[in-house]
């Protein structure tokens, strides 16, 4: 796949995943097209090789049993996030003020709120019937939160101040007359989008999304500019590894894995998020399986402990690329630049978990994949951020090492990074999932 393949490949699953609902759910259905068993968790699962993903909510794992596995085989997992930080509608979403049909929305992570004003949004996420029934849906662009003009505020270009209660509800539509206000309903909306009868709704997950397509720009059309790159660049690159060494893994001696979690902006403590039990369990129900298929009543513990002590999680997160503008921002040394290559991200906190081994291990599937590396650190006057990986190698005692692309604008409804770089994190993991490392 060429550089502008992928990035359309990209484009066409960012756009198809305006929630993290919709991110892992497009992720199974691509990774089942690719010949990948889907599985569900109240289930009895196979023992026999092959090729599984299951879902949890909008987190999705999917991974490679190889022929010859068995009870010790380790497992290379590229963890990574669907969620992105934006806004979260409320209960008793339905807002008419002013003559105005506002939504009611919640702060979702740490967003860069100004980034937000003045762009078409879209309504995504998920709707829950009285059936039970969950329903994944997604609006066109209807909503707006828009900016107050500079006459009625002339010192905004001096400071600008958003309330985030206030100043934050996005405007659907008019209200203004008896008829539009008894009309006014935000869920119906979305109802109408998803095909169901709104007095059906008993619950619902529902984010804001920008609506404008991801595009590319620059003198040489090097820089995507794309909502959601933090994080679905990692999801996209794992899921795009996963399908083209699948053929390879099935006869390889370890097991590969996208890991692909929600609620990472939140400190990911949910049933679906890298703190919760979901990989540990599929860890399990996996050894468990190889234990059987290997004539045991169940994969001992010391066998586990082999398996994960010969395995490597590849926590896969955006870093920051240095900023122009605010160079002072940025350690002084390491001024990593888009299509520099992949970062590998350092921490002497381990608010990242690379070390030595990992570093090396990195540079190790880098250098056989032809790809170029850069690090990351933070200023030590600046707080740094964190990712999936202390949280998975806390859990699992699994080596990780913190990599992602360089990236400006993080956290903004729209970022941007290198074109070259996506391609090359998508080579790197695949050498990740297929290169022979030390144990």
């Amino acid at each position: 796949m060429t550089t502008r393949e992928h990035i359309a490949d990209l484009a066409e699953y960012v756009t198809a995943s305006p929630s993290s609902y919709h991110a892992a759910a497009v992720a199974a259905e691509r990774l089942v097209e690719a010949g990948f068993t889907q599985l569900g968790e109240h289930e009895d699962w196979p023992i026999e090789p092959g090729r599984y993903v299951v879902l949890r909510d909008g987190a999705v794992l999917g991974w490679v049993v190889p022929d010859a596995a068995g009870p010790t085989t380790p497992v290379r997992i590229l963890g990574a996030h669907t969620d992105s930080p934006g806004f979260k509608l409320k209960p008793k979403s339905t807002l008419i003020r002013q003559g105005w049909l506002q939504a009611g929305v919640e702060i979702y992570g740490g967003p860069l709120l100004n980034s937000w004003l003045d762009r078409e949004l879209r309504l995504a996420g998920r709707l829950v019937t009285r059936d039970g029934a969950t329903h994944l849906v997604a609006t066109g662009p209807v909503a707006r939160i828009p900016q107050l003009a500079i006459h009625l505020d002339r010192q905004v270009n001096e400071g600008l101040t958003l309330s985030r209660q206030a100043h934050t509800a996005p405007v659907l539509g008019l209200a203004g007359s008896s008829e539009q206000a008894a009309a006014a309903d935000v869920l119906a909306v979305l109802a109408s989008s998803a095909g169901v009868d709104p007095e059906d709704v008993d619950g619902y997950d529902v984010v804001l999304a920008d609506a404008q397509a991801p595009g590319t720009f620059g003198v040489e059309q090097e820089f995507l500019a794309s909502g959601r790159l933090d994080n679905l660049s990692s999801v996209h690159a794992g899921l795009s590894a996963l399908e083209a060494t699948a053929d390879q893994a099935a006869a390889g001696q370890v097991i590969p894995m996208l890991a692909a979690f929600d609620h990472e902006e939140l400190g990911s403590a949910s049933r679906s998020g890298a703190a919760g039990p979901f990989l540990e369990e599929v860890l399990g129900r996996i050894y468990e399986g190889l234990g059987h298929a290997a004539g045991q009543s169940a994969c001992t513990l010391s066998q586990r402990a082999q398996a994960l002590a010969g395995s490597w999680h590849l926590s896969c997160d955006a870093g920051h690329a240095v900023h122009p503008n605010y160079s002072e921002r940025h350690d002084p040394a390491n001024r990593p630049l888009p299509n520099g290559g992949p970062l590998l991200k350092i921490n002497a906190n381990q608010r990242y978990t690379t070390d030595a081994p990992g570093a090396a291990m990195w540079a190790k599937v880098c250098r056989d994949a032809g790809v170029p590396t850069q690090e990351f650190v933070s200023n030590n006057d600046l707080p740094c951020g964190s990712t999936i990986g202390p949280i998975t190698a806390t859990r699992l005692g699994i080596r990780t090492a913190d990599v992602g692309i360089a990236l400006l604008s993080m956290h903004s409804a729209r970022e941007m990074c290198g074109v070259d770089d996506l391609g090359h994190l998508r080579d790197a993991v695949a050498s990740f999932f297929t290169t022979e490392l030390s144990r």
